[in-house]
């Protein structure tokens, strides 16, 4: 009988054996020590079970004693509201008396001493009433001040209750930090990442279980990884999906409270679950008895309160600070701002008013899409509005990086190319809000977005916009070209024109450190090749070296554009926000003529002599006509060759747009700077060397130009089909007509309105006779003009041969034959 003997060993499988054996040595070792990973999976299965009969036991004790109806009248006395008094008016309390009366005697010191004890009795009697006043509706300052003096214990139990979570927090940090060097972890030890995300994912316990406002605080942290961290971030970022719901039975009260009647007389359906629980409200599905699709948010119950409250102690903690840092500006204003903001969230007949608002001042811009509000059926603490079906950000991350294994890989594809689609459209949206209409939505982050079944990107959540003043908006504009252009004196300049820059601060040295910390910044092309949170992070850097005040919208921009960013890098390596955000400042520059642009386009392209800079003309109409970053073709996915950039017509594309603006009303802005430079460099720079991507573009148009007025007087009916024209990617436009129109190339008639044009025919005798003077330069013209001319009739010969044998000659041969015969010509 035979014997079966072992092959030998390969190199790698001794290698496997080794670490196998290495692994049995180790896991003997941690037997020796005493191994605790079965003991603590059977008493975290313990605990999960007493959690659960716990949670059964305070559920029957609910409503067994009344609990709820005992805490709310418990809650009322310790908040003394049943001292309040609505209609309290402001008073201010009496000073004490003079304690003697060394100069009195007799009847006038008896009198004196009556006085007195009116004044006493007065003092005391305003005192008592200093907890009738109820806590303001709008917030301010020295209102909630006045209100939680005259209640210094709810103030000393809440902080008791932060100190002593942070406290546990910060136990469970240091214990999961000694835990790696016990045995419990039988996979090894976790990584530096793994225990910045356990340490993010301890401080989001933390947050849930102080309340909304220290929820709101954390999912405004999760939109920052530039800050805290990505793995904190990403911990973080489960406060928008994992917030734990109040009961229905609270929120179907409230919703009855609010609207006055019972419920059936408005719905005739509504989802026993919410469909979203956030930090101030949830939402449910919906049905009107007209059987319209609705969502219903309903806001928490004591709310009010318990941010304000918060926001007290919060701005208590930055005066103290202020104090012991002895910084000159105040920090207690950003507890200010945020309390505003968070009070005018809680009151949501002005969240239905901001939607309104919004979705008028957007409603020219057909790729965003702003859900209905039903008014009549909206209160203080109810906002009802139309049902939105749509994905959201999330969602299609986790099934294009393919987390969720069920999906096919052309589901996954499918996914990637929506995500990259709302990516762009949500940039785009973002530069509309910042640079056109100057009303930003003032929460951006994923769980507020819905990328629709028609293409759209939805936006929810309008309890706080940010209104920009007009000269914010060019100033923010001329930083964004400046950033690209790495012009960072010209950036400060834009800066102080945003009031972000102090008066009296050094400005060189501010320029200088610009200079230092943005200097490392790799250009690609002419474009920042860096994340866009990178730069605008070092931005921020030296904004708080140099105690710059940066504005409510500055913030807001970074947190949308970083957002979306973060979201396009996660699918596509290759995005860049800066080239996904030029081409739509390159449009706003060339087609607004106002004097703000102008006054950022000519500093851009022309020096102080008046001299186009043509490397950075170069840059403005290659990215304007170019929109790389958001194609949706990527190297492991299926697209349409519509989807792929065209290199080979880029520069036909920009030539065809610059013809397409100069005579139309949008060019006044280029027929301005073109009258304002100096002719003689135009000259030279289409003469030089540099100038040959200009005599190219202009020798295709020229070509273009003269086939279409032979195939006009020479053939009738004869179209010109052989040369493929595709049209600059447009950036977002207030007007679908306005788009369509402007990406077609230029007709036969195009052509003649231009030649007859008196304005160009101003501007280009001027340019002649401004480079007159040079009769060399004036000779290279006129040669280069007459090479341009013969290159392009050869090519429109060549073109209207082609157009016209496939028109008198096709019959004679079978179509396919026509069609190679096309190609190979």
């Amino acid at each position: 009988m035979a014997t079966l003997t072992p092959p030998p060993l390969l190199p790698f499988a001794r290698t496997a054996t080794t670490s196998s054996t290495k692994k049995k040595k180790n896991h003997q070792k941690h037997r020796a020590l005493g191994n605790f990973g079965h003991f603590g999976q059977v008493v975290r299965k313990d605990m999960d079970f007493l959690k659960r009969g716990f949670n059964n036991g305070v559920a029957w004790a609910n409503d067994a004693f009344r609990i709820p109806q005992i805490t709310k009248k418990i809650d009322e006395v310790v908040w003394l509201r049943n001292l309040e008094d609505p209609l309290a008016s402001n008073f201010s309390t009496p000073s004490w008396p003079e304690p003697w009366y060394p100069g009195l005697s007799g009847v006038d010191l008896l009198m004196s001493d009556l006085k007195a004890l009116e004044v006493y009795a007065s003092y005391f009697y305003h005192s008592s009433k200093i907890w009738s006043k109820p806590l303001p509706e709008a917030y301010d300052p020295q209102d909630v001040a006045h209100y939680f003096n005259a209640r210094p214990h709810v103030v000393a139990l809440r902080m008791l209750e932060v100190f002593s979570s942070f406290a546990s927090a910060a136990v469970s940090i240091r214990a999961s930090g000694l835990r790696k060097f016990l045995p419990i972890n039988a996979e090894g030890d976790v990584d530096d990442k793994t225990s910045e995300y356990n340490f993010g994912l301890v401080l989001k316990e933390t947050m849930l279980n102080l309340g909304p406002t220290f929820i709101k605080v954390g999912q405004s942290l999760s939109t920052r990884p530039d800050i805290i961290g990505v793995e904190m971030s990403k911990a973080l970022s489960e406060l928008h999906d994992q917030i734990p719901p109040f009961p229905r039975t609270v929120a179907m009260k409230i919703l009855e409270e609010e609207l006055g009647a019972p419920l059936e007389s408005f719905f005739s359906y509504i989802s026993e679950e919410p469909i979203a629980a956030a930090s101030f409200g949830q939402v449910y599905f919906a049905r009107t008895i007209e059987g319209v699709n609705v969502a219903v948010k309903v806001q928490r119950p004591n709310l009010r309160h318990v941010v304000v409250r918060d926001i007290y102690i919060l701005r208590l903690g930055l005066g103290l600070l202020q104090k012991i840092a002895k910084r000159k500006s105040d920090p207690r204003l950003y507890a200010d701002e945020l309390g505003k903001g968070f009070v005018g969230e809680l009151d949501y007949t002005l969240e239905a008013a901001n939607a309104l608002k919004f979705r008028e001042v957007h409603s020219s811009f057909s790729f965003m899409h702003v859900p209905k509000i039903f008014l009549h059926l909206s209160r203080k603490r109810v906002l009802t509005m139309e049902w939105m079906v749509g994905e959201s950000p999330t969602d299609l991350f986790s099934v294009s990086t393919g987390k969720v294994s069920e999906y096919s890989d052309r589901q996954r594809v499918d996914a990637k190319r929506r995500l990259l689609d709302m990516v762009s459209k949500g940039v785009e949206a973002t530069l509309v809000q910042l640079l056109e209409t100057g009303l930003l939505h003032a929460d951006p982050h994923p769980g507020n977005l819905r990328y629709t079944s028609s293409g759209q990107i939805g936006f929810l959540d309008f309890g706080l916009l940010c209104q920009m003043e007009k000269r914010h908006q060019f100033a923010m504009l001329a930083s964004i070209v400046h950033i690209v252009n790495g012009d960072w004196a010209s950036l400060v300049r834009a800066l102080i024109d945003m009031d972000v820059v102090r008066p009296g601060t050094n400005i060189r040295l501010v320029t200088m450190e610009l200079e230092h910390a943005l200097g490392e910044v790799e250009f690609k092309d002419g474009i920042p090749d860096v994340k866009f949170s990178r730069v605008l992070g070092k931005i921020w850097s030296v904004a708080f070296k140099y105690h710059f005040r940066m504005p409510a919208y500055y913030t807001l921009v970074l947190r949308s554009l970083a957002s979306f960013e973060g979201l396009a890098l996660a699918a596509d390596r290759n995005f860049k926000t800066f080239e996904a955000a030029y081409p739509y400042v390159v449009r706003k520059l060339l087609t607004e003529n106002s004097s703000a642009t102008r006054k950022i386009l000519h500093s851009v392209l022309l020096n102080q002599k008046k001299e186009f800079q043509w490397k950075r003309l170069s840059v403005f109409l290659r990215v304007g006509a170019t929109r790389k970053a958001l194609q949706l073709a990527a190297s492991n996915s299926v697209t349409s060759s519509k989807h792929s950039p065209n290199k080979a017509t880029g520069t036909f594309d920009i030539a065809y747009l610059i013809l397409k603006l100069l005579p139309s009303k949008d060019g006044a802005a280029i027929r301005r700077l073109l009258m304002t430079a100096d002719g003689a460099s135009l000259i030279k720079a289409m003469v030089s060397k540099e100038g040959k991507t200009i005599r190219q573009q202009l020798c295709k148009v020229i070509a273009d130009a003269l086939c279409q007025w032979m195939i006009k007087f020479f053939g009738q009916g004869v179209t010109d089909t052989q040369y493929p024209r595709v049209m600059l990617a447009n950036g977002p436009s207030n007007k679908e007509s306005t788009r369509s129109a402007r990406s077609s190339a230029p007709s036969y008639d195009d052509y003649n309105s231009i030649l007859r044009d008196r304005r160009l025919r101003v501007i280009f005798s001027k340019v002649v006779k401004s480079a007159s003077s040079s009769k060399v330069l004036m000779l290279r013209f006129f040669w280069s003009s007459l090479v341009i001319i013969i290159t392009a009739s050869a090519l429109a010969c060549h073109r209207v041969v082609l157009s016209l044998s496939e028109a008198y000659l096709g019959p004679i041969f079978d179509a396919p034959e026509r069609k190679r015969y096309a190609v190979r010509a």
